[in-house]
């Protein structure tokens, strides 16, 4: 287990340095400007004589794809909590949570700054796109609950408080985390599409619009400087929730115990 461990951390390793090892030889034998395609030395240039600006930007983007994350998983948990036990609740809101998702995040963000203050719209976007996977992945785990543990607990005479509690939550675990895991990457989507949206409106100051602003002023090397922090922080968040999926379901769930062999 610990040599396929190693192997899997240093093979996507191995492979980056030499994409790495490429992008410079390119940029090299081809003499391509920066303004058309820095160097990899000019982005580490520019994400250190920038670095007081980039990260003061990354920590405004990261903390509003935090803020719409915990909204959604909060709200996500509950609606679907609420749709499993009134169906009639589910029947008649969750075609708009599905209208919600399918409506591209892009064309309600501008909408939205019409009508909220910028922080709130830009939240208001995180929150869109990463609360519909939290949803239908705990409505799926809630559902799929093992019929007989229902009619066990149904005759020890358990409350329907006690059955959800007990049982459906814990069951449908796997799934919530699963649903937390997707939302996370999208919350960090969502804050950037509508800081794009508040950037071109003249305001901003998070990660995106220091992308949109280095565009417009051919400071390329900074925009690909800006955009690594955005994936840095995307495996970030990718990393913490997988963890604490691990952590959670490494004793008892067939996903995370490790196979004997």
């Amino acid at each position: 287990m610990k040599e396929s461990g190693l192997v899997r951390t240093v093979l996507p390793v191995l492979l980056l340095a030499g994409a790495i090892a490429a992008w410079d030889m390119a940029v090299r034998v081809f003499a391509i400007p920066p303004y058309v395609l820095p160097g990899p030395g000019l982005v580490a240039g520019a994400l250190i004589g920038d670095r007081g600006l980039l990260f003061d930007s990354l920590v405004v983007t990261l903390t509003l794809a935090i803020e719409g994350f915990a909204l959604a998983a909060i709200g996500g948990i509950f609606w679907a909590v609420v749709f499993n036990q009134w169906r009639v609740v589910e029947y008649s809101f969750y075609p708009y949570a599905v209208v919600l998702q399918v409506t591209p995040v892009v064309a309600i963000a501008p909408l939205l700054l019409i009508y909220l203050p910028q922080h709130l719209a830009v939240l208001a976007c995180a929150w869109i796109v990463a609360f519909f996977p939290v949803l239908a992945n705990t409505t799926l785990g809630l559902r799929s609950v093992d019929r007989n543990l229902v009619a066990l607990f149904a005759l020890y005479k358990a409350s329907r408080w006690q059955v959800l509690v007990r049982l459906m939550l814990p069951a449908a675990l796997p799934q919530i985390l699963a649903g937390l895991r997707i939302a996370g990457g999208l919350s960090l989507i969502g804050a950037v599409v509508a800081e794009i949206a508040a950037g071109s409106a003249g305001a901003g100051s998070g990660l995106a619009y220091r992308i949109a602003e280095s565009g417009y002023r051919l400071n390329i090397p900074r925009m690909f400087a800006a955009l690594l922090l955005l994936s840095l922080a995307g495996v970030a968040i990718f990393a913490v929730l997988s963890a604490l999926s691990h952590l959670v379901l490494r004793r008892w769930h067939e996903s995370e115990v490790k196979e004997e062999r």
